[in-house]
């Protein structure tokens, strides 16, 4: 009998699905605006329409298991808790809403936990233990594996490393705290650091956006970065020493063998990576910390998507 998987995530732009095999090798894919101001009912919609898509010409019978992964944080009974970007999808049980719309075994979890347990089985932390995930785009996120299994925590809601305080007169982070990594070193926020740094008459290249009316973003200001621009290769910097700071902290806590870097913030590249190895080199306590390798994470844009995949075969009995 043939065995589908189906891996589903849940964005604040897109809606996303794909039907795998049990070896992850992806056969169909859907997806679908989200659409966010339409409320929480119109998500759901759209969330059964897209997974549907990717059950197209399937048995539902053939299906394995359902996985959804979802910003903000979701408890061990995949009820999601307000999600950034999604108003009103407050105790919102994204698992029993599907389960019961397509009468198929269903797990959810947070889109950052979801993407590490997806590096472990599919992509660059395969054969490892002990793996820490960060994506550094919009937001900064990510999940941990510890002895081969993610951490969630007491509820499901472990694993919000980019909300670790490193400045507490620091700027206000979307959550509300003073002086989180996010604040400080997200692409939003590397863009703000452009801005308030032209206001104070610095001299750039990256100053031609606000010229043209474009938006300022953090691709700008690593666009500027790698045609060697001064002040944004400063600003990688100095957002890269936050990320190493931030690494040294789970570094200290945890004693990963490996740490994945994903996200749009990421393909800056060396830009990113040299600073963030150098800071963490430095300031961790001692020299046997000094061996944690510190890489690019696989997967592209699909992190989210295998690691739903991932988290069905994971609880799976076959598995």
């Amino acid at each position: 009998m043939k065995r589908w998987v189906i891996g589903a995530d849940l964005g604040g732009t897109l809606i996303r699905a794909i039907r795998t095999d049990l070896d992850g090798r992806k056969l169909a894919r859907a997806e679908i605006k989200t659409q966010a101001q339409e409320g929480p009912e119109a998500i759901l919609g759209r969330i059964f329409e897209v997974i549907g898509q990717a059950c197209e010409g399937t048995d539902l019978s053939e299906v394995l298991g359902i996985a959804i992964g979802a910003p903000g944080p979701v408890d061990e009974q995949g009820r999601l808790f307000d999600p950034p970007n999604l108003p009103g999808l407050r105790e919102v049980s994204l698992r029993e809403r599907i389960q019961d719309r397509f009468q198929v075994p269903t797990f959810a979890g947070n889109d950052g936990n979801l993407a590490a347990l997806g590096q472990l089985r599919f992509g660059a932390g395969q054969g490892l233990e002990h793996l820490i995930y960060m994506t550094i785009g919009t937001g900064i996120g990510g999940g941990i594996i510890s002895h081969g299994k993610l951490v969630i925590g007491a509820r499901g809601f472990a694993a919000e490393i980019g909300h670790q305080t490193l400045d507490p007169d620091g700027p206000i982070c979307g959550c509300g705290q003073p002086g989180h990594l996010e604040a400080l070193a997200s692409g939003p926020n590397i863009a703000r650091r452009a801005l308030e740094r032209l206001d104070e008459g610095a001299s750039s290249t990256i100053e031609q956006y606000r010229e043209a009316g474009n938006e300022l973003t953090g691709k700008s200001v690593t666009d500027a970065a790698r045609h060697g621009d001064e002040l944004a290769l400063e600003l990688l910097t100095e957002a890269a020493t936050y990320i190493g700071l931030g690494l040294v902290n789970l570094i200290h806590i945890l004693e990963p063998q490996r740490i994945l870097l994903g996200g749009g913030v990421s393909q800056a590249g060396e830009l990113l990576f040299e600073p963030i190895r150098q800071t963490v080199h430095d300031r961790v306590m001692s020299p046997v910390f000094r061996g944690v390798e510190i890489q690019p994470a696989a997967l592209g844009k699909d992190v989210g998507l295998m690691g739903a995949v991932a988290l069905v075969l994971e609880r799976s009995s076959l598995n």
